[in-house]
């Protein structure tokens, strides 16, 4: 009879125990929200979509077959050739992201990615297997193989992931060269030397609109 006592007693204060643990937990998480200040959300909500934008940026292709690729080595490619792009602030920046002055490097990196994929809207129409002119320029980007070459491209022009690659080292130069996007005013520069539609005033006002819509273009309040 006593050792029955005992056992019930006992089980009566491991239930007791186990009741008080959740309980602990609950009032440690409620605590722990307590101390989340609107600053500090807002700090961790800005650190939440500053990496996704560093993996993830907007782009206009969107969800078109073989894109995931095409977005990861243009990101590849902006980090072992868009040094330089990325430290300054091009003249004609305004026209394409009126807050690019203000962007760090992941936001900065995210707008040169979005343009180009703009711009392959217009050159292929996210067709990596495009060829314009009977074989004169090719892929997503339309680059013309002597230029390829040129820069010293690797890989197949026809492959979505090489062919940005390849148009990153490209506009990489060419907007260092000419610190502009497409025109300074005393002609076309930048990534206008190489493909058209920068210079088609409506095709030109398309990709800028794209561009500036997007959240980390737009000016900050």
């Amino acid at each position: 009879m006593g050792l029955w006592v005992c056992l019930t007693k006992q089980s009566h204060e491991d239930r007791m125990r186990f009741a008080l643990v959740p309980l602990a937990a609950l009032a440690f998480l409620a605590a722990c929200q307590s101390t989340m200040t609107p600053q500090s959300e807002s700090k961790a909500a800005a650190e939440a979509r500053q990496m996704e934008l560093a993996s993830q940026p907007p782009m206009r292709w969107g969800q078109a077959a073989g894109s995931d690729q095409w977005t990861k080595a243009t990101l590849s490619a902006l980090d072992r050739e868009g040094v330089t792009i990325l430290s300054r602030v091009p003249g004609d920046i305004d026209t394409f992201c009126p807050n690019y002055a203000q962007l760090n490097p992941t936001g900065r990196k995210a707008f040169w990615a979005g343009l180009l994929s703009a711009v392959a809207k217009h050159e292929s129409t996210y067709n990596p297997q495009a060829s314009g002119g009977g074989g004169k320029w090719l892929g997503l980007m339309q680059i013309a193989p002597a230029t390829w070459r040129t820069y010293g491209c690797n890989g197949n022009i026809k492959n979505g992931g090489d062919n940005m690659s390849c148009a990153v080292k490209i506009m990489s130069r060419q907007v260092a060269r000419d610190n502009a996007v497409a025109q300074d005013g005393s002609g076309w520069r930048g990534i206008a030397r190489d493909w058209a539609p920068l210079r088609n005033a409506s095709k030109r006002a398309d990709i800028a609109a794209w561009t500036s819509s997007q959240s980390y273009c737009k000016p900050q309040a």
